[in-house]
């Protein structure tokens, strides 16, 4: 019995290559997973950035719709990312100094990206169906105009 006990104590070649073979899918996916949300932080930074140069384009004088469409378009493809722009101006009242109100808008631009991940395996925590996820940025400043005299 001895014996026996003696031998299986000695009998561990190939028990690194087992564990390896079961941890190393687990460690890839997680890399995995940290690459992909590292693309998608970076992703969802270009996007709040071009919303938020679009709505400082709006909100100057002497700039249209397609100025910012273009601004935007042109800040996002310089990320790399490619998406759908739109830019909506509401007239509001903003308040005056004196307790008055000056006429004035606002400008919301808001800017559509689908992101597909890497893996596959990824798409089960959070993505919808085909592996990816659609990102809105929305950026609002205010546009004050001079009150006609």
């Amino acid at each position: 019995m001895a014996r026996l006990i003696s031998h299986l104590g000695r009998e561990e070649e190939g028990a690194e290559l087992i564990e390896m073979a079961i941890v190393l899918p687990l460690l890839l996916l997680l890399i995995l997973g940290i690459v992909d949300f590292g693309f998608l932080f970076q992703r969802y930074v270009v996007l709040t950035n071009a919303a938020a140069e679009g709505a400082r384009v709006s909100s100057l004088p002497g700039y249209t719709s397609a100025d910012v469409a273009s601004r935007v378009a042109a800040y996002a493809t310089n990320g790399g990312i490619v998406g759908t722009v739109s830019a909506v101006t509401t007239p509001v009242s903003l308040p005056g100094a004196g307790g008055g109100s000056w006429p004035g808008s606002q400008v919301t631009v808001s800017y559509v990206h689908t992101f597909s991940y890497i893996g596959p395996i990824a798409s089960l925590f959070g993505g919808g169906p085909g592996g990816s996820l659609t990102m809105t940025s929305r950026s609002t400043m205010r546009k004050q105009v001079a009150a006609a005299p």
